[in-house]
C-alpha cells in the first residue's frame, strides 16, 4: 500500500524534505549526531570484542584475526552497495522522482538477498578451507572454522540491517538509524560474555560464541530496521512485485557501490602487505599494529558517521540543484572533521601509554607502541579533508575518483613506503609510511575536488535542460 497519494505520472504531491529547506548548520548537526554515536557505539564493540575474546586463549584471538579479511568483505560488500543505494535514492527524493526511489529501495533489499546467498554457500563450503590454507594448528582451525560459518550462514541479517539502515538515512531519518545500528551492537556486547564463557546458565561456546552473538545481534538490528522502515519512513513505499532486479536502478547503484566495495576491500590489502613488512621485526610491531587500527576507529567512526549524514543531503540538493546548499554542507563538514580528528591527534600525542594500556601492553610493547601511536597519527590532521572529499565523490555519482584516492593511498604510496622506510632496519621509521601516504591522498583529493566542483556543482546554477 503506498504512503501517498500518487498523480497519474507517477509522482507524489508531498511536503519537501528537510534536507532541501532546513539551515544546513542544524540539518547536518541533527542528521549526523545520531550516527555519530552509532559509530562510536560500533567502534567500543569492536575494541571489547577483541578483549573478551582474547581472554578465552591466544589461538582464539588469531582465529578471530584470520577470520577478518572474510568479515571485512562482507561488510565492505554491504556498506558499498548501501552507499550507491543512499546517493541514488536521496537524488531521486531530490528530482521528485518518487517511484524511482520506491524501485531503489527495494532493488538494494534484493541485492542485500543476493549477497547474503554468495556468503551463505561459503559458509557452508568454504570456511574450513580457507583456514587450512593459512595454518595448520587444529585449535585455529577448528575454532576459525566455526565461527566465520556460523557468521556466513548467518550474513543476511548483516546484509539486511545494513541495508535498512541505509534506506532511513537516505531520507534524512538518522535518529531511526542509530537506533538500529546502536541497539544491535550493544546487544552484541552483553551476550559476548555471555555466550563466550557461559555465564547465565549458557554453554561456554569460545570463539563460536562470540559468532553467535554477533548474528543475535544483527538480527536484531535488522528487524528494528525492517520495522522502522516500514512504519516511519514515509518517503518510500515497499512493494513485493518490485523484489525483483531491475538493470538501469542496479547499475546506478553500482557505478557508486562498486569502487566503494573496493575501496573499502583494499583495506584487507593494505593490512595484510602491513603485516608481512612489520613480521620482518617482530611479532609485537605487529601486534602494536593490530591495536591501532582498534583506536584510530574511535576517531575515524565519528567522522563516518557525519559522511553518512552528508552523503544523502549532497546528493538530495543535487536532484533539486541546490548549489549553495551543496557548498555550504561541504565547507561545513571539512571543517567539523578537521577540528575532529586534530583534537583526537593531540590526544593521541598526549596519553599514547593509557591507550596501549587498555590491551595489557608490556615493557617492551609500551617502548614501542608509544611512539608508534605518536608517529602514526599525525596523519589525522590532513585525513578529515581527504574522508569528506572521497563522500562528495560518491554523493554526486563518481565513485570512482574516491577509489583511485584510496588505491593510490594505500598500494600505491603507504606499502612501498613503508617498504623502503623498513630497509633502515628501524621499525619506527615505517611509521612515517602512514602521514606521507595521507599528504599524497590531500593533493589526489584536493584535485578531483576543484574536478567536480566545476563539472558537477557549477553547472547548477544554469536552468535544468
Amino acid at each position: 500500500m503506498s504512503n501517498a497519494q500518487q498523480s497519474g505520472t507517477g509522482q507524489e504531491v508531498r511536503a519537501e524534505n528537510k534536507m532541501g529547506t532546513m539551515p544546513m548548520g542544524k540539518l547536518l548537526f541533527s542528521m549526523a549526531l545520531p550516527m555519530m554515536i552509532s559509530m562510536m557505539v560500533q567502534a567500543l564493540y569492536n575494541v571489547v570484542d577483541s578483549i573478551f575474546v582474547s581472554r578465552v586463549s591466544e589461538d582464539a584471538l588469531t582465529a578471530l584475526s584470520l577470520a577478518f579479511p572474510v568479515q571485512n568483505l562482507m561488510i565492505a560488500v554491504g556498506s558499498g552497495t548501501g552507499v550507491g543505494i543512499n546517493a541514488l535514492l536521496s537524488r531521486s527524493l531530490g528530482e521528485k522522482k518518487f517511484e524511482q526511489a520506491n524501485r531503489t529501495a527495494c532493488n538494494g533489499l534484493f541485492l542485500a538477498i543476493v549477497s547474503a546467498a554468495a556468503f551463505l554457500l561459503f559458509g557452508l563450503f568454504g570456511t574450513n578451507l580457507y583456514f587450512t590454507l593459512q595454518t595448520d594448528i587444529p585449535a585455529i582451525i577448528e575454532g576459525g572454522d566455526a565461527y566465520l560459518g556460523i557468521v556466513c550462514i548467518g550474513s543476511v541479517f548483516l546484509f539486511g540491517q545494513v541495508t535498512l539502515e541505509r534506506l532511513l538515512q537516505s531520507t534524512g531519518k538518522t535518529m531511526y538509524s542509530m537506533i538500529s545500528q546502536s541497539t544491535g551492537a550493544i546487544v552484541n556486547i552483553i551476550l559476548d560474555p555471555i555466550m563466550i564463557f557461559g555465564l547465565l546458565g549458557f554453554p561456554a561456546m569460545g570463539v563460536a560464541g562470540a559468532a553467535v552473538a554477533t548474528v543475535i545481534g544483527q538480527a536484531l538490528a535488522c528487524l528494528i530496521g525492517l520495522y522502522l522502515n516500514l512504519t516511519r519512513n514515509k518517503e518510500i513505499t515497499f512493494r513485493l512485485q518490485e523484489l525483483r532486479p531491475r538493470g538501469g536502478i542496479v547499475g546506478q547503484i553500482y557505478k557508486v557501490g562498486v569502487p566503494s566495495i573496493v575501496m573499502m576491500s583494499i583495506g584487507s590489502l593494505m593490512t595484510l602487505g602491513m603485516n608481512t613488512i612489520l613480521m620482518g621485526f617482530s611479532s609485537t610491531a605487529t601486534a602494536i599494529f593490530g591495536v591501532y587500527f582498534k583506536l584510530q576507529s574511535f576517531a575515524v567512526m565519528p567522522v563516518i558517521g557525519m559522511n553518512n549524514a552528508m552523503v544523502p543531503i549532497i546528493a538530495y540538493n543535487y536532484g533539486a540543484r541546490h548549489k549553495e546548499r551543496i557548498v555550504h554542507v561541504i565547507k561545513l563538514s571539512i571543517c567539523v572533521a578537521e577540528i575532529m580528528l586534530t583534537l583526537f591527534m593531540i590526544i593521541f600525542q598526549i596519553f599514547p601509554d593509557k591507550f596501549l594500556a587498555l590491551f595489557d601492553a608490556s615493557e617492551h610493547m609500551l617502548s614501542m607502541g608509544i611512539p608508534a601511536l605518536r608517529i602514526i597519527t599525525t596523519h589525522f590532521v590532513l585525513a578529515g579533508f581527504c574522508i569528506i572529499a572521497g563522500s562528495v565523490f560518491q554523493a554526486l555519482g563518481n565513485g570512482m575518483l574516491s577509489l583511485i584516492v584510496s588505491v593510490a593511498r594505500q598500494l600505491v604510496v603507504l606499502l612501498p613506503a613503508a617498504w623502503l622506510l623498513s630497509l633502515s632496519g628501524d621499525v619506527n621509521m615505517v611509521w612515517w609510511a602512514f602521514p606521507i601516504a595521507e599528504l599524497a591522498s590531500l593533493l589526489f583529493s584536493a584535485l578531483f575536488l576543484r574536478h567536480i566542483y566545476k563539472k558537477e556543482i557549477l553547472p547548477l546554477d544554469k536552468p535544468a535542460a
